[in-house]
């Protein structure tokens, strides 16, 4: 990459925007999942909370549904017209989505069409959250000088992580010290959106004062950028793409959104317990992040995902095991964070790997729908399946799904060339 024409801090700019814009979309979507259980009868008439939750929920895999379609919109984007654009359009479509959820009248003042705007405002965050992970995860590797490019990716999954400490630090603050329930479930629920909605313009507006990147602008002319056909060019880049995502997706989905139920449920600590481990064990868990960044740009991408691979595949199974039986909040947390620092081998570096396998021409299409796919996929059925497993009193089946699937990356991992070595980035 033609390094030369970006200043330093035009990369700490580059840093500051695209990871907040990051953040703030993960904040977003998160807090659909955070306050569902206060916002489900407004929607929803039913009765039956189950029956509540449950139509909400299927409103919140519809969004995961999207994230495909979004990887493949704001890839070819962010292909076709820039990575800046892109990631302005897609921040604005999760503002927009957010502000109308926190505007959307209840289901007993305007009937069916509550539901429905709900299930449109969704649609626009899935598409938007969709096309994200793509177009960051790109602009952040190729704004980046080539000995901190793990480090610089890092931040992606610092502001992904960071989004669900926000929606979780919010709830806890409305719930302990402003909102009594009643006020939550009546209109309280409703603030988290606007502050969603506010803290987008303000990403917003950093994004559209961001330096594009020599990448794009160096093949500004390539009238096959960001095309299906072309990134079928590609097939041993996408197939990468997948088999590296399909276990650290599934193990990320586990230990951080399901986390939080799997205490309370199997492990049968209260709610304030699990609700604190996980604000903790999330909080440490994103300031490792850019320490495994910087240790790719010293020893290579491919030890960190083969150490994750290897320990990920030995270490599930009794961890989790381990987990289910302990009735020490303390040990809890420490099994937990055995668990994520092993996953942090993935986290940290995912963006980075898959950006630098793709030609820039094709580069925010080629990282971000695999990806989407597979997370859909996986990543997006993770607690689905947990919970099936568990009902019919085979949790522990689980636990072998998860070991499986990062099995099958570990072979990925081995296989494959490392990618600090063989960067498409430096062909730029």
């Amino acid at each position: 990459m033609n390094t030369t024409q970006i200043t330093t801090s035009q990369r700490i700019k580059a840093i500051i925007g695209g990871s907040i814009g990051n953040l703030v979309e993960w904040y977003d979507w998160y807090a659909y999942a955070a306050f569902a259980i206060y916002f489900s009868n407004s929607f929803f008439p039913d009765s039956d909370l189950n029956a509540q939750l449950l139509n909400t929920a299927g409103i919140f895999a519809v969004g995961f549904l999207m994230r495909p379609v979004g990887g493949w919109m704001f890839g070819s984007i962010a292909d076709k017209i820039g990575r800046k654009r892109a990631m302005t359009l897609s921040v604005l479509l999760m503002s927009f989505g957010s502000l109308l959820i926190a505007l959307t009248p209840t289901y007993e003042t305007i009937g069916i069409l509550a539901p429905v705007m709900l299930l449109i405002a969704r649609l626009l965050q899935g598409l938007s959250v969709g096309g994200e992970y793509g177009v960051s995860a790109t602009y952040l590797s190729e704004m980046a000088d080539e000995k901190r490019r793990g480090f610089y990716s890092s931040f992606q999954y610092v502001t992904l992580i960071g989004g669900q400490l926000i929606a979780l630090g919010i709830q806890l603050i409305l719930q302990k010290l402003v909102l009594t329930e009643t006020q939550l479930e009546n209109w309280g629920w409703r603030i988290p959106f606007v502050v969603g909605a506010f803290l987008s313009v303000i990403a917003l507006y950093l994004r559209s004062s961001l330096h594009e990147t020599e990448a794009f602008k160096n093949k500004a002319s390539n009238e096959k950028k960001g095309t299906i056909k072309e990134l079928l060019k590609h097939p041993k880049a996408v197939l990468t793409v997948v088999g590296l995502t399909l276990g650290g997706t599934l193990a990320f989905y586990t230990y951080t959104t399901y986390m939080q139920k799997f205490l309370v449920n199997t492990v049968h600590l209260s709610k304030e317990q699990s609700t604190l481990i996980s604000f903790v064990s999330l909080f440490i868990f994103a300031c490792l992040q850019p320490i495994f960044g910087m240790l790719s740009d010293k020893i290579g991408r491919k030890p960190l995902l083969i150490g994750f691979g290897i320990l990920g595949t030995i270490c599930t199974v009794p961890l989790l095991t381990m987990l289910s039986v302990i009735t020490s909040a303390w040990a809890a947390f420490f099994l937990i964070m055995i668990a994520l620092i092993i996953l942090s081998g993935y986290t940290s570096i995912n963006a980075v790997v898959k950006a630098e396998l793709f030609p820039s021409e094709i580069r925010a299409l080629g990282v971000g729908l695999p990806y989407a796919l597979t997370v859909a996929i996986f990543g997006g059925t993770a607690e689905y399946i947990a919970l099936w497993l568990k009902k019919i009193n085979m949790e522990s089946l689980f636990y072998w799904y998860i070991t499986a699937c990062i099995l099958f990356s570990l072979i990925v991992y081995a296989r494959m060339k490392d990618t600090k070595k063989t960067s498409e980035l430096d062909k730029d």
